[in-house]
């Protein structure tokens, strides 16, 4: 007879979500169009209005969070000239993982000329949730990217902290066939004590990362022109051909702002849904 601990386990394997979408898009006498779309499980991607020229996805999770042990698989090319920005419908939730931590990839691809957007909304943890996810990037050289991610520790809207936990964070972007940049961010344990710590987040629960191609030492200065408005932590920088700003800050809502006072900058037009 099987243990109680082993049929638990087992029924809890067997309600794990399993979601993937795979596309790509291409550019037809000026105007992006959507190819082969793959979608399977609880993930979704829809294109809710035609646009002139780029295109807009909004993923889906019908799941309605991440809950350990779930596996989030996504695959997207942009072909030469084609324009794609992508969101996602709302926060996306991780939730307490009693077992296995929750695995998202993400497999990127740019051909030159043409531009990517990556604009999800926030990634919420619950404390004591688990979450390993991977970005992997592929750019042609003259290829354009805007990758913005924002993590926040805890409900902080509800006074909710993330105390305990994992998060691992894993990126790789590889520029015209060169790695440029490589970076694991791995946070577990007593996770709540760690954000505290003035190397760390100096108390904050939201951390941002706004990744642009191309990139340089003018983009910077002209986001730099928007430091007077930030609330929270941000520094920006550029190198090996790209820019990228940091954000922390206290709550979700004032690192979302100061990320917004940034893209301004960048004359990037946001989802709608980031203004709702």
């Amino acid at each position: 007879m099987r243990s109680d601990v082993s049929m638990t386990s087992g029924v809890f394997e067997a309600n794990r979500a399993r979601g993937a979408v795979r596309f790509d898009v291409h550019a037809r006498d000026g105007v992006t169009r959507r190819g082969v779309l793959h979608e399977s499980g609880s993930l979704r991607v829809r294109f809710p209005s035609p646009e002139d020229e780029g295109l807009s996805g909004v993923f889906v999770n019908t799941a309605g969070g991440v809950a350990g042990g779930d596996r989030f698989d996504v695959e997207i090319a942009v072909a030469d000239a084609a324009r794609l920005t992508l969101t996602t419908a709302a926060a996306e939730k991780v939730y307490r993982a009693p077992g296995p931590a929750a695995q998202i990839n993400i497999a990127l691809s740019v051909a030159a000329g043409a531009h990517l957007g990556w604009l999800p909304q926030e990634t919420i943890l619950f404390d004591r949730a688990r979450v390993r996810r991977s970005f992997d990037i592929t750019l042609d050289e003259g290829a354009s990217l805007l990758l913005c991610e924002i993590v926040v520790f805890g409900r902080t809207a509800m006074g909710e902290r993330m105390e305990q936990g994992e998060f691992v964070d894993r990126w790789r972007l590889r520029r015209g066939g060169r790695l440029v940049f490589a970076e694991t961010v791995r946070l577990d344990g007593n996770i709540g004590a760690k954000l505290g710590r003035p190397a760390v987040a100096k108390g904050g629960a939201a951390i941002g990362t706004a990744l642009i191609v191309p990139g340089d030492e003018a983009l910077v200065e002209r986001l730099r022109e928007a430091s007077d408005s930030f609330s929270g932590e941000v520094g920006i920088s550029a190198w090996n051909g790209f820019a990228m700003a940091r954000f922390c800050a206290q709550d979700a809502a004032r690192l979302r702002a100061d990320m917004m006072a940034v893209l301004a900058r960048t004359g990037a037009g946001l989802p709608r849904l980031w203004l709702n």
